[in-house]
Formats: structure tokens, C-alpha cells, sequence
């Protein structure tokens, strides 16, 4: 058989209102991570990966900055067709924005129409893993279903914040019911403590997706949401079926980090999936060769470590260091720090996560905190050492005592 024609989407229009004030100026998919990259590369990367070269991206809220990253980052050549589009929300069908996920979809259905592909891919913008979407493609086809929503799982403390997949035991490439974000979730019966979580990726057959979102345009009662309204829709026809993540086989991958998927939709969650990032033996290793991560820093110099008299040693140990960054008699601990950061003698940096030029003046202390981009930490400042003082500052301290910078700040 000839292979079916595939065209993805990946929504790109959350605003991340849990992860202010990292989004205060930019869309959730543009929030820098891991030092170099931001959170759109990691779709994006999958779907070039998996073979699938023709790419709309849906944006909506302050997309400036991500629009800018995709045009000067993600071009593909022209000769064979291939392409990755930022889309913005353009009013087609009325005066009004995205109300949803699934009315992005409808409201761009011209698209599809365009491209007329078989198969449709779907994806999130805002996750951290990998996976080769051609895999759940494949079983998709076999499967007959309609819908295909890939899921992994989770704790089942966790419930309340995906959509929860109940799977038919008798068949179990099925789903048999879908709960948005349930309060009193049930546990798998061969694990009470887990539940099944959309990862928010499906593959859908083209012709029933435009009749789905169709139909969901006409619904005054629907919320206009893939997992909430779509997913829902295709369990009722029974044609909904379940891709779990675990059979995923990429290229590269141990068994450490062959299930990682992380959700970064809080401040929590955004630090930690950093952290995960730079032991000794990452729990999500970037250094897989076979299935590269892809974004668009060139032309930067080396990292640079100076100084190394005594108590003045430039150096940086379980942290990542980009381009560009420059370490002059500083100490940095278990730290990411992004392209043009700077760090002055007697400084100390641990814990933390550094966004782009970033300046650290001499004996200041940084320590379990984010600095979004161009911060200056003043000499002698103190930033995740008394959280009472950040919040004074009018810094964001979360309950673990993670402090967040926002852009431009001069910190005293």
C-alpha cells in the first residue's frame, strides 16, 4: 500500500497562565528550556524524526517571539514541498478568537482542504519527551479506530490535572471512556495508584476530523476542546482508539528515558523536567545522536571559564552550560544556564535555571530560583535565599520555594 498522506498540527496557542510570569511575554511553546532550546522544538523534532515534513503550527497568544523563533529556525527546503507554518488565529469563520483546541482546528479547516491528507497528527506544543509519531500511525491504520489519543501513565494523585483514559478490557487498543481532568479518578486494576493520562497527541483520519470539529462548531454546550469535546465524541461512536506510550520505540533511547513525557505547566514542573536534564545519568538524556533535538543557535562562541586563583576558580559541575555563556571565577552547581549568561568572580549559582544573558555581578548568590532573560543581579544580591525578601521584591515563590525572576529585572 501506498503510504498515506500525513499533515500535523501542533497547537501552539496556550497561554500558560500557571507558568507567569515565564509567559507573561510570550506563549507557553516559547518559553526557553534545557538551556538552548524552547518548548516548541521538542514537537517539532518529534514530527521531523518521525518523517512527517509538512507542519502547521496554530498560535494564538503572544506569539510574537515564537512566530520569530519558527521562521528563523524551522525552514525546511522548498524542492519536495516541505514546509512548517506558524498560523495565527485569523477570524475565518467570525469575529472571534480560538474558543478551544478543537475550534483552532475548525476555524483552519482551509487547510486541510489545501493539503487534503488522509491523516492528521495532533500534537501539543509545550511537553518534554520523544516519540515516533510514524509508530502510533501505523497503528492507528491497523487498528481501524478513527481517533487514536496516545496516553502514558501517571500517579493517580496527579488525575485531576489531564484527561483520563479508561481503556475497554476486552479490547484494549480501545478506548471505552474518557474523563476530562477527574476529581475522583479509579486506578488501573493492575496498578491502584496509576491512571492512564492523555499526553494530548492523537492521530485522527482527515475526514473524520472535519466532521467531528463540524459538529462540535454547532454545539453550544461544548467547551470546543480536542480532549473535553473531541476525544469524548469519538468514545461515544466507538471508534476512539488507545496508543500507549510505553510500545513507542525510539531510536537511541534507554530504558531510563524511553517513557519520559513531562507536563510543564506549572513553575514546578518546568524546574524540575530542567533538573532532569543534568545528572550524571539524565532521566531525559538531549544527548541521543539518533533522534536529535532541533533549534537554531549558531554562530555563538564556545563557553568560557576564567580565573582560577585561589577562592576565585571559574567552574561548573552536574550543570549545562551553553554557548556564548561565560564563567569568570564564579561556581555553578547543578545548574542550566542559557546562551550569553554571565557570571562574575565570587558568584555562586546553584540549583537554578538561567535564561539568556543573564548577568550575575560579583559575590552574588543565586540558588534554587529561574532568571528569565536579561536579568542583572546586582553585586552582592541575594535571589532563593529568604523567600519572605523575593516576595517582597515582588518575586513568584512557589510553595516548594522555587523563586522566578521576570525578564528585564535589576535585582538589589
Amino acid at each position: 500500500m501506498a503510504s498515506p498522506k500525513v499533515l500535523a498540527i501542533v497547537l501552539a496557542g496556550g497561554e500558560g497562565k500557571r507558568l507567569m510570569p515565564l509567559t507573561k511575554h510570550r506563549a507557553k511553546p516559547a518559553v526557553p528550556f534545557g538551556g538552548i532550546y524552547r518548548l516548541v522544538d521538542f514537537a517539532l523534532s518529534n514530527l521531523v524524526n518521525s518523517r512527517y515534513l509538512h507542519i502547521v503550527v496554530l498560535t494564538q497568544y503572544k506569539s510574537h517571539s515564537l512566530d520569530r523563533h519558527i521562521s528563523k529556525t524551522w525552514r525546511m527546503s522548498p524542492l519536495l514541498g516541505n514546509f512548517v507554518s506558524s498560523v495565527p488565529a485569523q477570524q475565518r469563520v467570525g469575529k472571534r478568537w480560538y474558543l478551544g483546541s478543537a475550534d483552532a482546528i475548525y476555524q483552519c479547516l482551509n487547510i486541510i482542504d489545501d493539503e487534503r491528507p488522509d491523516i492528521v497528527v495532533v500534537v501539543g506544543a509545550d511537553h518534554v519527551y520523544r516519540m515516533d509519531f510514524s509508530q502510533m500511525v501505523d497503528e492507528h491504520i491497523a487498528s481501524g479506530a478513527d481517533m487514536t489519543v496516545a496516553g502514558i501513565r501517571q500517579p493517580i494523585s496527579m488525575a485531576s490535572e489531564f484527561g483520563v483514559i479508561d481503556i475497554d478490557p476486552d479490547n484494549p487498543d480501545r478506548i471505552r471512556d474518557f474523563l476530562e481532568k477527574p476529581t475522583d479518578p479509579v486506578g488501573l486494576p493492575d496498578s491502584p495508584h496509576e491512571i492512564l493520562a492523555s499526553m494530548g497527541n492523537y492521530v485522527i483520519n482527515a475526514d473524520a476530523l472535519v466532521e467531528a470539529v463540524t459538529f462540535d462548531a454547532d454545539n453550544e454546550d461544548s467547551k470546543h476542546d480536542m480532549g473535553g469535546d473531541l476525544v469524548p465524541y469519538f468514545v461515544r461512536k466507538g471508534t476512539a482508539g488507545f496508543y500507549d506510550f510505553i510500545r513507542n520505540d525510539v531510536p537511541g533511547s534507554a530504558d531510563r528515558d524511553r517513557d519520559y513525557w513531562r507536563d510543564v505547566g506549572t513553575i514546578d514542573s518546568y524546574f524540575d523536567a530542567n533538573m532532569d536534564l543534568i545528572s550524571v545519568n539524565p532521566v531525559f538524556n538531549m544527548y541521543n545522536d539518533e533522534w536529535p533535538l532541533y533549534t537554531g543557535y549558531t554562530g555563538l562562541p564556545p563557553a568560557k571559564f576564567v580565573h582560577a586563583g585561589p577562592g576565585r576558580l571559574g567552574h561548573a559541575a552536574d550543570s549545562i552550560v551553553s554557548p556564548g555563556v561565560v564563567i569568570s571565577g564564579a561556581t555553578v552547581v547543578g545548574s542550566v544556564l542559557s546562551p550569553g549568561v554571565r557570571l562574575h568572580s565570587w558568584a555562586s549559582v546553584s540549583d537554578s535555571v538561567l535564561m539568556d544573558d543573564v548577568i550575575v555581578h560579583r559575590h552574588a548568590q543565586v540558588h534554587r530560583a529561574i532568571l528569565d532573560k536579561n536579568v542583572t543581579v546586582k553585586e552582592r544580591a541575594r535571589i532563593g535565599l529568604d523567600a519572605e525578601e523575593d516576595r517582597r521584591r515582588g518575586f513568584t515563590v512557589t510553595e516548594s520555594g522555587i523563586t522566578v525572576v521576570p525578564k528585564n529585572t535589576v535585582v538589589d
